[in-house]
């Protein structure tokens, strides 16, 4: 009984030694346009780079007020477009594609969201390639609950594989306020 214990023992000690178990599942790849991926690679090539931005801001339809920024915390200025990921694991089939090819080889793809997708805020996701590589990505937002309601525009261009120029409109509206306008943009230098 005892040499039993002892052989089951050992074998237990030798199968922990062996392979750690199944390999990680490959990576997953996007269902959809793979925004947040081609962000990340620009915000690294914006921080290598050490680009500058001359942005404008225009508020309830102000006059915009541009200033040029020598340093610029990429990943901060670029936040919002992060919004417009919509490769979440809850958001899969809820967007309908619909593809056209345009005149000089482009290909613009648009991702719809399905009626009925509440955990869905990106209403419309719109990408321009030309082959793979991404020429403009435009998306509307909208989010709304019973105290607040908010919509925005966002766009972004990019020349050759880099960002060049981004904006945003947008409108906010919380319970017994008025309605906030905003626009704001920015020229990549």
């Amino acid at each position: 009984m005892r040499k039993g214990i002892v052989l089951a023992t050992g074998l237990l000690v030798l199968a922990g030694c062996g392979d750690a178990g199944p390999a990680a599942p490959p990576a997953r790849r996007p269902l959809y346009f793979d925004v947040k991926g081609l962000l990340a690679r620009q915000v690294e090539q914006l921080d290598q780079r050490h680009a500058a931005v001359t942005k404008r801001v225009s508020l309830r339809g102000s006059i915009p007020e541009t200033v040029r920024v020598p340093t610029v915390k990429w990943a901060d200025e670029l936040q919002i477009f992060f919004q417009a990921d919509i490769n979440k694991a809850a958001l899969r089939g809820a967007y309908a594609v619909d593809s056209v090819v345009l005149p000089g080889g482009l290909l613009r793809r648009t991702y719809t969201r399905r009626p009925g997708q509440p955990n869905a805020p990106v209403a419309r996701l719109t990408v321009v390639q030309r082959g793979t590589v991404a020429q403009e990505v435009s998306a509307t937002i909208s989010q709304s609950n019973p105290l607040f309601s908010a919509q925005k525009q966002l766009r972004f261009q990019l020349q050759n594989g880099q960002l060049r120029h981004y904006d945003v409109q947008g409108t906010q509206k919380l319970v017994l306020f008025d309605t906030l306008r905003y626009a704001a943009g920015g020229q990549v230098e």
